[in-house]
């Protein structure tokens, strides 16, 4: 990934024409599964490093570089304008919406509206969100708007990985990611998306760095992440087409 911290890898492999990802954790998931079809596809392979597309945003800002990027639309607008992705060379790849999981097993609150879902939130002893994710971003917002950000952030986890672990844990009563970035996680029960117009989509987007080794590499990537053929597995990945 050319930068100190590579937080995961998707092989082990020699770095020697590896296409390299600085990815979102909402594709981690379809990454990992996908990787060996594509290495056997096409010969090539490739790692990812994966941070939430803001923290990928700053790791780039401060020189961070690799083959391609996957993170949200806007995102990659920005570094469309910045002059880092090459402009002809994106695509949107999926669709992920705002979800709230519980630990396995337990009781499933009402979110079935956005005021069921208020009194959730108010009820609830913990709540775990993402700092400067896509959906931590927007779930901030969320609470704002419904008048409730100061209670709710009195009783909340706030952290940059797989927040569905603290309610695995019992640590938080609730979390709140994309759905796409609590499926992976074992010893929880997904509840359902956001209610009405709290929802949020996001658009994931890849793109060919400008100072790509590989760009050749990454455009079949990008081609390949972007098939029709994909469509099955987003879905069992929490994602949509986009």
């Amino acid at each position: 990934m050319r930068e100190g911290n590579v937080q995961a890898n998707v092989t082990h492999q020699s770095d020697a024409g590896v296409i390299e990802i600085l990815g979102t954790l909402a594709l981690r998931g379809v990454l990992i599964e996908v990787e060996p079809d594509f290495r056997a596809r096409t010969g090539l392979s490739f790692v990812a490093g994966y941070k939430s597309t803001n923290a990928q945003l700053a790791a780039i800002s401060a020189g961070a570089t690799g083959d391609l990027a996957i993170m949200t639309r806007q995102g990659i607008d920005q570094l469309v304008g910045e002059g880092k992705i090459v402009a002809g060379s994106t695509a949107d790849l999926a669709r992920s919406g705002v979800g709230i999981a519980v630990r396995a097993g337990a009781p499933q609150p009402d979110i079935s509206t956005p005021e069921a879902f208020k009194r959730t939130l108010l009820a609830a002893k913990s709540i775990a969100f993402s700092r400067i994710g896509a959906s931590g971003i927007h779930f901030a917002e969320v609470i704002e708007r419904l008048g409730i950000a100061a209670e709710v952030r009195r009783k909340a986890t706030i952290s940059d990985s797989y927040v569905g672990e603290f309610a695995a844990r019992g640590e938080a009563e609730l979390a709140v990611q994309q759905i796409s970035e609590l499926m992976p996680v074992a010893g929880i029960d997904i509840v359902g998306p956001l209610p009405g117009d709290l929802q949020k989509i996001s658009v994931f987007s890849a793109g060919v760095f400008v100072a790509a080794k590989h760009p050749a590499g990454a455009a079949k990537l990008i081609a390949y992440l972007a098939s029709p053929e994909l469509v099955p597995i987003l879905a069992r990945k929490g994602l949509s087409p986009p």
